[in-house]
């Protein structure tokens, strides 16, 4: 398994999270696959949300831009 140094989230995140809602072990390959999708789509809502903030002249970007852009991606 190769470890991307690059990775914004923490891979005990990312376990801590699986195991919030029942798992009693995660295997790294599974945490870091969540990880990666996780990443994904922070990344795509972000672009969309500063889009959405350059549309209004805005730089700051909003809780609305998120909330907003999210809803592209997540049903």
């Amino acid at each position: 398994m190769a470890i991307n140094s690059e990775s914004e989230i923490a891979l005990a995140s990312v376990h801590r999270i699986i195991k919030k809602y029942g798992a009693e072990r995660v295997s790294d390959s599974a945490a870091d696959e969540l990880r990666r999708i996780l990443e994904a789509l922070g990344e795509n809502i972000a672009k969309q949300a500063v889009q959405l903030a350059s549309h209004a002249h805005r730089k700051t970007i909003k809780s609305e831009d998120i909330t907003l852009a999210s809803k592209n991606f997540i049903k």
